[in-house]
């Protein structure tokens, strides 16, 4: 059986060193010679989809056989050994994905973790470090938000006490406000000595804020070491060997380059006439495991907006083309909106409650998965709104499609007419992805949040505005007897102060003058 290591490292001794690394599925080289070495504190590992991050992370662990190469932890050789032997040595793992247990309460997952003699980490300091955990610490892990599931993710594995925290894709699909507390988190773990980490990541700017330098990872073999300044700052570099960055020129640039210069006048620029097309650059992201999207299939996928035929006087139209955004139904309406995808049924129940009122509503779908959820208003349609274009919300990231969808759902949200309110549901993700929009918004228009978040500090979602916070309770988890309690209050809550706006808003009626 392996023990712990107890005997303190040799000066110079990397706490992981990786040389000759080579793994296979069948006949596929996934992991092709990789060598790297964390001396100490954190190292980023950044890549696109399918680079081979997470096989390296299982090789190192013992969940994936390995064909050839060597893996030593504080200098004692690892590899061949099996996950349990890998973890009684003090390596932990954050899998992608949380893997967690739904039957589980938070707290009966802590105590689960905790054996044989206790160490630094144990249950009550990793709710000292987690404050929302503790909140949430009877509540099963399919009751948790995103954000709190990747809290009690981490903390598993730091209560087995570990030397080295191995983390895939750890801000994964979470809110910016949760991916700041995280890496804040991660770094101040490091700094401590604690544990040292070896992050897996897609998000260039939590990758170069936790570790210098930052190793990147392509088509299955570590391509270069690098300054994190130094890729944070070439957008060439990451768009080569990372796929992110520009896309074409940003419509900022665009308009910029567009912008006469100062004394002359602009030259007319004709409306195109007829439908307009509006390609996603790539459907369906390519790796090194599948050949690029070829260009029927973009052509197929490309959505057609038809333009208005415009009234002309003398020969010049007269008006303008209202864009995509600004369309809207020809009464007034509330805004329904969220993540569809993961959050339709609690949406939709407030959508219906809404209707029994005798208003009309909208439902807008914010999803970042790639795939429309039936909403009235498509993430597409909400996405070309994006002041930086629609490439990040097509990503494949999902920390980078959150963060897209946030900015396009702030900028498309003030253009819409006819607005009588907005509420939406949901956790952490979807509170920080739907409350920037209500902020930019003026005072007075009805705004309503049904959130977990309420409980604790809503400073940061709610700022100086008045968006109205109510706590979910059941993390709006599923429509039963409870959560229809909750979100029935929110639904009746935006309706009443919709149809006051309404009838402020409608113009009272001519009193007629009776003959004297």
């Amino acid at each position: 059986m392996a023990e712990r290591l107890k005997a303190p490292p040799a000066a110079g001794v990397p706490i992981l060193q990786i040389a000759g690394l080579n793994v296979f599925y069948g006949r596929s080289h996934a992991v092709q010679g990789v060598d790297l070495t964390l001396q100490h504190g954190v190292l980023s590992v950044v890549g696109r989809n399918g680079m081979g991050k997470t096989t390296m992370c299982k090789a190192i662990m013992g969940l994936v056989p390995i064909a050839s190469g060597s893996i030593r932890f504080f200098g004692e050789e690892i590899a061949g050994r099996s996950p349990a032997e890998v973890a009684r040595l003090g390596i932990g793992y954050v899998p992608q994905g949380r893997r967690l247990w739904r039957s589980l309460t938070v707290d009966e997952h802590l105590r689960l973790m905790q054996r044989g003699k206790r160490g630094a980490w144990t249950p009550e300091r990793i709710y000292e470090v987690f404050p929302r955990l503790a909140e949430r610490r009877n509540n099963g892990g399919g009751q948790l938000s995103g954000g709190e599931q990747q809290m009690l993710a981490i903390s598993r594995a730091l209560l087995l006490n570990p030397r080295l925290l191995v983390m895939d894709e750890p801000t994964e699909g979470l809110a910016p406000v949760i991916v700041a507390h995280v890496e804040e988190m991660l770094v101040r773990l490091a700094d401590q000595g604690d544990v040292a980490i070896l992050v897996i990541e897609q998000n260039i700017g939590v990758a170069t804020q936790m570790s210098d330098p930052v190793a990147i990872m392509v088509n299955g073999r570590i391509n270069r070491i690098i300054a994190s300044a130094t890729l944070a700052g070439d957008r060439d570099l990451q768009q080569r060997l990372l796929g992110v960055g520009r896309h074409g020129h940003d419509e900022t640039d665009a308009a910029s380059d567009a912008a006469p210069a100062a004394g002359t006048s602009r030259p007319a620029v004709p409306a195109p006439a007829g439908p307009t097309r509006v390609y996603i650059s790539n459907p369906v992201i390519p790796n090194r495991w599948s050949q690029a999207v070829p260009a029927a299939r973009i052509e197929a996928q490309a959505r057609t907006i038809s333009r208005p035929t415009l009234a002309t006087r003398d020969g010049q139209p007269v008006g303008a083309i209202r864009p995509l955004a600004a369309a809207v139904s020809s009464e007034p309406y509330v805004v329904v909106a969220g993540t569809l995808d993961t959050k339709g049924e609690e949406l939709r129940f407030i959508r219906d409650l809404i209707r029994a009122e005798g208003l009309r509503t909208r439902l807008v779908d914010l999803s970042t998965s790639g795939k429309s959820a039936g909403g009235d208003v498509t993430p597409q349609e909400i996405a070309l709104a994006s002041p930086k274009g629609s490439a990040g919300i097509a990503s494949g990231d999902r920390g980078t499609a959150v963060a897209a969808m946030t900015e396009a759902f702030k900028a498309w949200l003030p253009r819409q007419q006819g607005l009588l309110g907005i509420i939406s549901a949901g956790g952490s993700g979807a509170t920080a992805m739907v409350t920037p929009a209500m902020q930019a918004l003026p005072v007075g228009l009805p705004k309503l949040m049904i959130s977990t978040m309420a409980s604790g500090d809503v400073r940061a979602y709610v700022g100086a505005t008045d968006i109205a916070m109510l706590h979910a309770v059941t993390d709006v988890q599923g429509v039963n007897r409870v959560s229809r309690l909750v979100l029935g209050n929110g639904a009746h809550a935006i309706a009443a102060m919709a149809k006051a706006r309404l009838a402020e808003l409608k113009p009272e009626p001519s009193r007629r003058r009776e003959p004297e």
